[in-house]
């Protein structure tokens, strides 16, 4: 994706805008709030190498505070594989990117998202 591409600041800037909601939900107790965040910041973050894996990196911090062994187990893996994965282009599309669902599994994009994407 190049960096002066319009549609990439629109994608950067949602991505932003989901972290950004994910942590005033953490500042007020909403954990599910918070984990709806980040998987979508996920789905957008998933073209993007660099917030590809600050966003596992955010969701293994969840797994942490929250003493989730599962999540954190899942995440560590999908840290090592998030960047190369998004370099090669072999990621699957619309995956929220928890240890709940196959790291492999393709999912349907929600629409509000996908005109960002698209």
């Amino acid at each position: 994706m190049n960096p002066t591409d319009p549609t990439r600041t629109q994608l950067i800037d949602a991505w932003h805008g989901e972290r950004a909601a994910a942590s005033a939900d953490r500042a007020r107790g909403d954990r599910p709030g918070e984990w709806r965040h980040l998987e979508r910041a996920h789905i957008l973050s998933q073209p993007m190498a660099g917030p590809h894996v600050r966003t596992h990196v955010a969701m293994l911090a969840f797994g942490v505070r929250n003493r989730d062994l599962r999540e954190i187990a899942g995440q560590l893996g999908r840290i090592a594989v998030a960047g190369p994965g998004t370099v090669t282009g072999r990621f699957p599309v619309g995956n929220t990117g928890g240890a709940n669902v196959r790291a492999t599994a393709v999912m349907p994009i929600p629409d509000d998202l996908r005109s960002v994407l698209c």
